[in-house]
């Protein structure tokens, strides 16, 4: 499984874009984007270059597929799939990247970003429908129940979970029982639970290139 070794702050920096890349630290003043919110490279805040439409739209693609901790080759098959599928081409790309199963194990608040989400699932600590899915990709669908497994519960990482999502809030399409530590997905995700900082169309016209 191919795994994107770039600096995370890199990345965020390079694109303009807090993507949330390292979890809670992205939610402190130690943040990249907020004591360097300029291009890495040696020339320093300089400003960006005004792009051509190209760029914008590669610019969207990146930060799309970094956001969701995917490599480019998995990116594309989504969107191609997306594309078979009836209906909306951008709602039903987004669709599936929601419902993956690292994603929702993010949107739960059960990992502090997408990196340790799929890293969590493919360590076989989750349960859909009280069997273990350790495939990052899984497509969760409705009324699937996400849970952690009892064995794992031990682990670092879920130690104190429980606490942490006491005041938690979590998209409209999925139920979140912090007290039992499992999530419900109810429907499908609309349109305001997509990132609304990301332009689909942009993306579907540089695929379409």
């Amino acid at each position: 499984m191919g795994r994107n070794l770039e600096p995370k702050c890199k990345q965020c920096r390079r694109l303009g874009e807090k993507l949330l890349l390292k979890g809670e630290r992205c939610q402190t003043p130690k943040c990249a984007m907020v004591k360097r919110n300029f291009p890495p490279g040696i020339h320093g805040p300089k400003g960006r270059k005004r792009q051509s439409d190209f760029g914008l739209q590669l610019n969207e693609k990146q930060k799309a597929r970094k956001y969701y901790n995917l490599m480019e080759k998995q990116f594309r098959l989504t969107f191609e799939k997306a594309q078979r599928q009836t209906g909306d081409t951008g709602k039903n790309f987004f669709r599936l990247l929601e419902t993956r199963l690292d994603n929702v194990i993010y949107r739960l608040g059960f990992a502090s970003s997408h990196t340790q989400a799929r890293e969590l699932v493919n360590h076989g600590h989750f349960l859909v429908n009280d069997r273990k899915v350790n495939i990052p990709s899984f497509q969760a669908k409705i009324g699937d129940i996400i849970k952690i497994k009892k064995t794992s519960l031990k682990n670092k990482f879920f130690r104190d979970l429980m606490e942490k999502l006491k005041n938690a809030q979590t998209v409209s399409w999925i139920h979140l029982d912090p007290k039992e530590l499992t999530g419900k997905i109810l429907h499908e995700p609309g349109q305001n639970d997509l990132p609304q900082n990301i332009n689909v169309q942009m993306i579907i016209e540089f695929y379409s290139k």
